[in-house]
């Protein structure tokens, strides 16, 4: 290479640094000295704020994974009063206008009525009227009340008694001062020149019509509380609004007007009201309130999280980050079969009315696995519905037949010739009789009267059932057989038996349950009662003073079918991750007793309840079904 073609690339090399560095250097000059002032005053003037974001609670689903209660994405419109400025009203006024095409409600408390000539909704709009322990009434200012004389819109303070008789604003009035304040309307005033007192004011509609003022006053009251600390729960315009108001509500770029994702708990399924309870709204999240929502807090509760997020000084957001991230809750899988339970549910709605005692109002009904305790069915009737509880729970609580009401956990009721099952047991295992021994039914047990209590058969009919071993006796529910083995066995054994087979005695069941009573000494004690020879003879047919839950019965004839383990009964089948992908909790069955029953004479037990579902007095209602 010469030595020219040398020179010439370095001045060409030269040449590029060069412009390199004037670029770099004008590129500098311009932020700096040019636009300097800017760009600091942009970095001063960064605002980072903190939101919270929900975390999704916990699903609740069936043994087969099918899904009865989950959390819906809903949108609900927010406002923000500071970001609005000087042009709040006309924002919110495009926001009605928007709301109006898209029939979206927003929410509105002010007790004013809508249109041209508005009235109050509520008979003491300023104040409630309450009494004190000895029957003094006394007022307790209400928010309007309390902003109202905040804002100066009325003078005096109604509740104090020295005020009873100064005379209120009316609706009108008082909209009109409202309208004042907040800048719908022109406030034309005379004042006296030397006290600075106004003499005179005219409100003066320009802007608005009264009708289209009150819509707007009823929005800038409710951010007014909030922002005078008169309320303190965050003002939501609209809940659960759709796509098409959110679009036009970005398309319309409206500041202070933001669209926020919430969770709402849906129901899936229309039955299992009374298992699954219900969630109720604390500190702005869900909290299980009754039923499973309720007892399985722990599992479902989600933790929300917490975003930065830094906007310049027009608004626009230009970082985001967490401080926190949400938690969803754990996915709690229950025992129950829903097909099974819409079953069962709808047996007892169709059933009762078709029975013949028209006395019975209300049943229950109970499916449990006769090998693990796991309940796959429970209903109780009448029932209600979860979606609408809040809009019926006024007549639901006033009704007589109470559907708020689980019969099934706590509802009592006298066991009846049900309890003959466990009698039948006690003699056998106790050696009062074998599954051969017959007693001769005579019709009226004499043992300790001549006028003692009648076999069912010879009251109502005049026969007797004559020789009866237990699965017979079983099978003709015989009650005379039924008093000589429970004189033969005695009161104290009888309970004792009972309480192995669960009977007055906790289940172990998740959801509240009432205990119940076995007939006793002990009971009568209580009710200072003495306890007669004859009273044995009644506890030993399931009267007397017993009283059982319909869930306690259907774990007891679990506990006789499957040899005598009486398990806890459970509504809990697992409690899963909330990606489902482990398994957190998994509960195994749990032992409470063990009877142990021997094989012959769970055999002739049986036996007498098959023959009484195939020829006995309840076979009717099992002509449609296969019970072997």
């Amino acid at each position: 290479m010469d030595s020219k073609q040398f020179s010439r690339r370095i001045l060409g090399v030269v040449t590029m640094l060069a412009l390199v560095l004037i670029v770099m250097i004008s590129t500098l000059y311009e932020a700096q000295m040019v636009d300097g002032a800017n760009y600091l005053k942009q970095s001063n003037i960064k605002i980072t704020a903190t939101e919270t974001v929900e975390a999704a609670r916990g699903q609740i689903l069936d043994r087969y994974g099918r899904v009865l209660v989950t959390d819906r994405a809903s949108y609900e419109v927010s406002l923000d009063n500071s970001a609005m400025g000087d042009d709040r009203n006309q924002i919110l006024a495009d926001l009605i206008t928007i709301a109006e095409e898209e029939n979206v409600v927003w929410i509105d408390t002010l007790a004013i009525s809508q249109g041209e000539h508005p009235i109050f909704t509520t008979d003491d709009p300023y104040y409630g009227t309450y009494t004190d322990d000895d029957d003094a009434p006394y007022r307790v200012l209400s928010r309007l009340g309390r902003l109202s004389l905040s804002m100066n819109w009325i003078e005096k303070d109604p509740t104090k008694p020295e005020n009873y008789d100064i005379p209120l604003p009316t609706a009108t009035e008082l909209l009109d001062k409202m309208c004042g304040s907040f800048g719908l309307a022109d406030r034309n005033m005379e004042m006296d020149l030397e006290t600075g007192d106004i003499i005179s004011e005219e409100i003066v509609f320009t802007d608005y019509t009264r009708a289209e003022a009150r819509k707007l006053a009823g929005i800038i009251y409710e951010m007014t509380l909030r922002t005078k600390d008169i309320y303190w729960m965050p003002y939501v315009f609209a809940e659960d609004v759709d796509i098409a108001f959110i679009s036009k509500v970005k398309e319309g770029d409206l500041p202070g007007v933001g669209i926020e994702s919430t969770a709402v708990r849906e129901y899936t399924t229309d039955y299992a009201a009374h298992l699954l309870g219900r969630v109720t709204i604390e500190n702005e999240k869900a909290v299980g309130k009754e039923g499973l929502e309720k007892v399985f807090e722990s599992y479902l509760k989600s933790a929300d999280g917490v975003r930065a997020i830094e906007h310049n000084e027009f608004g626009t957001v230009v970082n985001e980050s967490w401080i926190t991230e949400p938690q969803p809750g754990s996915n709690v899988v229950l025992t129950v079969d829903i097909d099974l339970q819409k079953k069962v549910e709808d047996s007892l709605k169709d059933g009762l009315p078709q029975l013949e005692s028209k006395e019975v109002q209300g049943a229950a009904c109970v499916v449990v696995d006769v090998d693990t305790g796991d309940v796959l069915a429970m209903a109780s009737y009448p029932t209600f519905s979860l979606d609408s509880y809040s809009e019926d729970f006024q007549a639901n609580s006033v009704d007589p037949l109470k559907p708020l009401y689980n019969r099934a956990t706590l509802g009592t009721y006298a066991p009846g010739s049900t309890f003959k099952m466990v009698m039948g047991v006690a003699a056998l295992e106790e050696g009062i009789v074998t599954p051969d021994t017959e007693i001769y039914d005579e019709g009226v047990y004499k043992y300790y009267t001549e006028n003692g209590p009648m076999c069912w058969s010879y009251r109502q009919y005049g026969y007797v059932h004559g020789n009866q071993n237990v699965s017979d006796a079983i099978n003709n529910s015989c009650n005379y057989y039924f008093y000589e083995i429970g004189r033969q066995l005695g009161i104290a054994r009888i309970g004792r038996y009972a309480e192995m087979f669960g009977l007055a005695q906790p289940t172990g069941i998740e959801l509240p349950e009432t205990v119940g009573i076995m007939a006793g000494p002990a009971y009568n004690e209580t009710l200072g009662i003495p306890w007669y020879d004859g009273s044995t003879l009644s506890a030993s047919i399931g009267q007397e003073s017993s009283q059982f839950t319909p869930l306690q019965m259907a774990n007891y004839v679990a506990t006789l079918v499957n040899g005598g383990t009486h398990y806890s009964t459970t509504l809990l089948s697992e409690v899963r991750s909330s990606d489902f992908s482990n398994v957190i909790h998994h509960p195994e069955p749990v032992v409470l007793d063990e009877i142990g029953i021997k094989d012959e004479n769970l055999e002739a037990v049986k036996i007498g309840m098959l023959e009484l579902t195939e020829t006995g007095s309840i076979a009717r209602y099992y002509e449609d079904f296969d019970v072997k």
